[in-house]
Order: C-alpha cells, then sequence, then structure tokens
C-alpha cells in the first residue's frame, strides 16, 4: 500500500449508476463514493441518472442542477444526452451498466486508457471467486474487468466505512444514546418489546408473520421504512393510506410507519433493533454490520436466478450454527422469499434466538477481518499501475 499517498494527490475516478433497483444502485455507489473521497482522498465524479431517487438519501441534492458537490463528491446528472467530457482514470460501470458511447470514444482517446470496472452484484456463489478482477471485453484497446463483491478470499469484500463497527458497538452499548435517536424519529418503544425494523419488497408471506408477532407472548414493535412493504401493511390492518408518523396496535404488535431516512440514520435503526428484515444489496450488507439477527428479502430475477444466490449466501451463513438453529433460519429466509407462511418458522426461530444473536456477532466480526471493497478496489488500482 505505499504507493497509495502519491496515487491520492493525482487520480480522478467516474462511477456510473442507472437507478434501477428503488435506491439500491445509487445506495451502494453513495456510500461508496464518499469513502472513496474521505478515506483514500480520490477525486470522485457520481455519475445518476435519477436524481429524484437519490434525494431521497441526500436531501441536499438539487434535482434541477446538473453539476453539484456533496459531501466532497461531484455529483453530475447523466442526461440522456450525455455531452462529451475528459475520462477518469479509473472508470466503474456499476452493475454492469452501459457507459455513454461518448464516454467510452473519451476512454479511448486517453494517452493512457484508464482502469475499467464493472462494479457486478453481489453474490456468494462459487464462480464468483474464480471470475474477480479477470479481464472482460475491450472497447477499442480499453480493457474491462469484472470486480465482485463478496463474502470470502478472493472477492472485493463488502463496504465498510472506517470505524463503522467501533461506532456501532459504541452505540449498541449506550441506551440513552439510542432512546435518543429513536424519539427523534418519533419512536417510543413499547417497554419490554422486541423492535424489528421491516425493509421489503412485496410479500404474500407478511400477512402469517405479523399474526405470528401479533400473538406472540412478548410485545413486537415493528418498524416499517415508507417503500413498497407498506400496501400489504395495510392490508393486514384493515387500512389503508399509511403515511410516516401513523402507529396502529393489534394484540402484542405495534406497527409504526418511518420515513425514508437517509443512509446514516438507517445504520443507528439497524443498529437499535432486535431484528431486521431487509432486502436487495445495501439494506443487506448494513444489516450484517448491525450484528443482530435478520432477515434478507433478495431481488428478484427472471427464471428464479435469485434463488441460487440467496442459496449461496445461506450455505455460507449457517455453517456454523447448531443443526436445529440451522433449519430455523434457513426455514424462515426460503419461506419469505417463495412468499410462503411464516408462523412456524418464525416460532422454530425463536426457540433459538440467543445461538442467533451470538452468530450474528460473530458472522460480522469474521467479515470485517478482510479489506473492505473501497479499499480492495484502490488496491486493485495500484496493482494495475
Amino acid at each position: 500500500m505505499s504507493e497509495l499517498p502519491q496515487m491520492k494527490k493525482t487520480r480522478r475516478w467516474d462511477i456510473f449508476c442507472t437507478v434501477v433497483d428503488n435506491y439500491g444502485d445509487i445506495g451502494v455507489t453513495w456510500r461508496l463514493a464518499r469513502q472513496l473521497v474521505a478515506e483514500h482522498g480520490l477525486a470522485v465524479r457520481l455519475w445518476v441518472d435519477d436524481l429524484r431517487a437519490f434525494e431521497r438519501m441526500c436531501p441536499e441534492i438539487d434535482t434541477r442542477i446538473d453539476q453539484q458537490w456533496q459531501q466532497g463528491v461531484e455529483v453530475r446528472h447523466w442526461s440522456a444526452d450525455f455531452q462529451p467530457v475528459e475520462a477518469a482514470d479509473v472508470v466503474i460501470a456499476a452493475f454492469a451498466c452501459q457507459l455513454p458511447s461518448v464516454y467510452m470514444d473519451a476512454m479511448a482517446e486517453r494517452e493512457k486508457p484508464p482502469l475499467w470496472m464493472n462494479l457486478d452484484y453481489l453474490s456468494a456463489e462459487d464462480w464468483v471467486i474464480g471470475c474477480h478482477g479477470l479481464p472482460s471485453v475491450k472497447y477499442r484497446h480499453v480493457q474491462k474487468f469484472f470486480f465482485f463483491p463478496g463474502f470470502r478470499q478472493g472477492t472485493g469484500g463488502l463496504l465498510r466505512e472506517g470505524g463503522l463497527l467501533d461506532r456501532r458497538q459504541q452505540f449498541q452499548e449506550d441506551p440513552e444514546a439510542q432512546r435518543a435517536f429513536l424519539q427523534g424519529l418519533g419512536i417510543d418503544r413499547v417497554p419490554g418489546s422486541q423492535l424489528i425494523s421491516l425493509f421489503a419488497y412485496e410479500n404474500a408471506g407478511l400477512a402469517s408473520w405479523m399474526d405470528a408477532l401479533a400473538g406472540d407472548s412478548t410485545p413486537t414493535h415493528l418498524l416499517v421504512p415508507e417503500g413498497r412493504i407498506l400496501g400489504d401493511v395495510e392490508r393486514w390492518l384493515g387500512l389503508s393510506d399509511l403515511t410516516a408518523g401513523a402507529v396502529h396496535v393489534r394484540d402484542g404488535l405495534t406497527v409504526q410507519v418511518l420515513p425514508f431516512v437517509r443512509q446514516d440514520e438507517y445504520d443507528r435503526l439497524l443498529w437499535c433493533c432486535d431484528f431486521n428484515a431487509v432486502r436487495g444489496e445495501d439494506s443487506f450488507v448494513r444489516a450484517q454490520w448491525a450484528g443482530r439477527p435478520l432477515l434478507w428479502h433478495i431481488y428478484q430475477q427472471e427464471e428464479d436466478v435469485h434463488l441460487d444466490k440467496l442459496e449461496a449466501f445461506l450455505t455460507l451463513y449457517v455453517k456454523d450454527l447448531s443443526e436445529p438453529a440451522r433449519e430455523a433460519i434457513s426455514g424462515l429466509w426460503r419461506a419469505w422469499n417463495a412468499g410462503e407462511k411464516m408462523t412456524d418458522h418464525w416460532q422454530s426461530t425463536r426457540k433459538h434466538w440467543p445461538e442467533l444473536q451470538k452468530h450474528a456477532q460473530t458472522w460480522c466480526l469474521e467479515q470485517a477481518s478482510r479489506p473492505d471493497l473501497a479499499a480492495a478496489l484502490v488496491q486493485f488500482y495500484v496493482n494495475w499501475l
């Protein structure tokens, strides 16, 4: 890493993001861009085709402006009428997005071609290790490389800012800090309740899970950030037009709707909760850094190829659990992603709560023992020079 200080002063990075997965794509690239600036001293331009989606995470964004600075990152609107610009030293096409043809020409016209990387989707599948870092297609003489985030040695790792786990631990050991944060979101935690966050795609299995929570001997305070799952919550409650701030109680279940919050606040929300249901990629990784038991709603793909990714992750995640705990949490995840009834699976999961809590912390520390994604990208560039 001895070459990094010199590189920091001179290198420019461009990250291109098309918003496809309801904030997941921009969530990942926004975190990455900020970390490359803050921790590696790089000049980063983040090209985004949908500034309105971006605005939900960064309210300071002015959606009318094509060029602006936010938290040290130069944010550019990636319009359909893309105008010629000088290509950067490193070019990242996030999630296999297709770069503008005029920009690809600019890459080819550089005296020294840039490092061009396709930052792919997160996967635990075995083949990822074999493909990570390999050359892909060329555009004229500019070579593109595969770069895969992942959970094992031989991949690009996971996004994790410096000091993240220390900040999380301090927060989780400070009940007053948690109480103040929750109150800032209008949350007055039900006494003696388990606190659960719910961020998911539409899911037919939700009603059975909420039935189980409502009938549980331990009260549950369910926090639901505004999003796609809200329609299913409304149907279970027999209501419509739920908005942020709404609170409804049925038996042992208190349901509270939260506003869509910026990323740092969402992290703290996950840290406060005893269990986190998350979706996609960005919130999935952040829930793992929370060190708490979780439930992942994977993004559905054609021909159910997403289920292979789900099983690949489960194989890694549950391998150190006892067989009963392994069967319980795996059954819960599979039922959730199939939209099936959750009642029995949730009850089985609750029986193994202490083991699952300890396992979530151990898994978090295991993943944190590897280089983070931003550092891995920078090191890949250093090795490429």
